[in-house]
């Protein structure tokens, strides 16, 4: 019985969520602390020392999970996905990690670490956590912004879509307001910004009768949709426009400058943000990606039934309610114990370590019961015990926009036990991911394992949490496997 009510535990952990929350799990909990208060300042020097002297890395935060979806998709077709569409923290982030939740609607900091199977390496994890939803959120005015054109026709897109929709429809309370936006080589509005209340019959019927036709002019969709949300602003809201598009833009404005100005004047001004969902077979990735970064956003992508009611139902308040506005992290590494240090991924999250405390730089959007997560490989000092590093998480509070700060820190003794030993399923898995994914883009990391032995070791993570998502994380692993990804003939760490 002990170990049924262990696997289940360990289950609910491990859930794929793309950035939900979780309990309480801290592996080497007992040399990691968080901080509740306001950190003292990590940059004395106000910025003049070279950020390798100051062992310094500081990034906005990343709740995207389109990545590692996409990347699934790909494989189960039988392609790699292109190196340049595999972004690590998305993989990282797909997957629950059960960092305690604040008890404000700030956020929680846990830091901790394991050895890594390479000498004199370890790996260092800072994790996130706002507080899920209770009870009443704030009302909603969503605009959503639909792709018909052709590309859309093919199954698992617009027919995807439009059941998204039907799901989120009937979740919204009759106090949310929508707006309805299509697009091929035109922009029209379907449904102008109302009250959910009393209409929802007749957007289900607009929604099910939507078809495809002509060619795909993002510009189209986005600028009307805009000028909807604009139009339909609601004070004390959350005001978002949720596109759901292939992103094959073939016609109008197709390198997304124009347009990535028009949203970025828009957040500036109301506060609107973008929420991309991407879906099908052939999908504009990069450019969904650098639309929602700068429509103060994120991305995911979705290709089942399950996966959309995944986003739409059960990520819904996290969506919808925000924590935070231009959330960043700066990690703060003690020279006196580390040699030297790697963020996994953030690759175009990157902040000037200058800039972690200007307020005008900007940052991610948190919403309720996300979960963020960076991974570092650490390369410690012979001998040399102590303080590792303090990371320092900075937000503007949604409503009144005023800054606030927490931090957390991590001591050595909490990096020396091995990775792959008893008590860190948690970490394990966060280190499956960043392992695959930095394999899918053609690098490695110190202590990562073949691709055979990731499998093994996520099947086995899986039968132990019981954990569906786990198990798909390992048949993608073989998938890539047995499609062979270049320089996958051994561990230069010496696996």
């Amino acid at each position: 019985m002990r170990r049924r009510i262990a696997a289940g535990v360990l289950a609910g952990v491990l859930l794929l969520a793309g950035c939900g929350a979780g309990g309480s799990q801290r592996d080497g909990g007992r040399s990691a602390r968080e901080d509740h208060g306001t950190p003292e300042r990590v940059v004395p020097d106000g910025g003049r020392t070279a950020p390798s002297q100051r062992h310094l890395s500081t990034f906005a935060l990343d709740v995207d999970t389109a990545s590692y979806g996409y990347a699934r998709r790909t494989l189960s077709e039988g392609r790699l996905p292109e190196p340049d569409a595999v972004r690590p923290e998305e993989f990282v982030n797909s997957f629950r990690s059960g960092y305690p939740a604040p008890r404000d609607n700030g956020f929680s900091v846990t830091l901790d670490g394991a050895r890594a199977q390479a000498d004199g390496w370890s790996l260092l994890r800072v994790g996130l956590a706002t507080r899920p939803s209770e009870g009443e959120r704030p009302p909603a005015a969503l605009t959503f912004v639909v792709d018909v054109s052709g590309s859309m026709d093919e199954p698992g897109r617009l027919d995807l879509v439009k059941e998204s929709l039907g799901i989120l429809v009937d979740r919204l309370r009759d106090d949310d307001s929508i707006a309805l936006v299509t697009f091929s080589a035109e922009a029209e509005v379907k449904v102008p910004m109302n009250r959910v209340g009393g209409q929802r019959q007749r957007i289900h019927e607009l929604v099910d009768g939507l078809g495809t036709s002509a060619s795909t002019n993002v510009e189209a969709g986005i600028r009307t949709g805009y000028d909807e949300a604009v139009r339909g602003h609601r004070r004390g809201a959350t005001n978002r426009v949720v596109l759901l598009s292939d992103a094959l833009a073939n016609t109008g404005d197709t390198d997304a400058q124009g347009i990535l100005e028009r949203i970025d004047r828009e957040r500036r001004a109301y506060g609107i943000t973008l929420f991309g969902v991407g879906v099908g077979s052939e999908y504009g990735d990069d450019f969904m990606e650098r639309l929602a970064d700068k429509g103060d956003g994120h991305t995911t992508y979705v290709s089942t039934s399950e996966q959309a009611r995944k986003v739409f139902v059960d990520q819904l308040p996290g969506h919808v309610e925000l924590r935070a506005r231009d959330a960043k992290a700066q990690v703060a590494f003690d020279p006196k114990t580390v040699e030297s240090f790697r963020l996994v991924g953030y690759d175009n999250r990157k902040v000037a370590d200058e800039d972690f405390r200007d307020d005008r730089v900007d940052g991610g959007e948190i919403g309720a019961g996300h979960t963020v997560t960076a991974l570092y490989t650490v390369r410690l000092k012979p001998g040399k015990t102590g303080r590792v590093a303090t990371a320092t998480v900075r937000w503007l509070d949604p409503v009144t926009r005023a800054p606030r700060e927490r931090s957390g820190s991590v001591d050595s003794a909490a990096l020396t036990a091995p990775l792959w030993g008893p008590g860190h399923d948690s970490l394990q898995l966060t280190a499956l991911a960043a392992y695959f994914a930095e394999r899918l883009r053609g690098g490695t990391l110190p202590g990562a394992p073949s691709l055979p032995v990731l499998a093994d070791r996520a099947e086995a993570l899986a039968a132990r949490a019981r954990s569906a998502s786990v198990r798909d994380l390992a048949a993608a692993v073989r998938q890539a496997d047995a499609l062979g990804i270049p320089g996958e003939d051994g561990d230069p760490y010496g696996y």
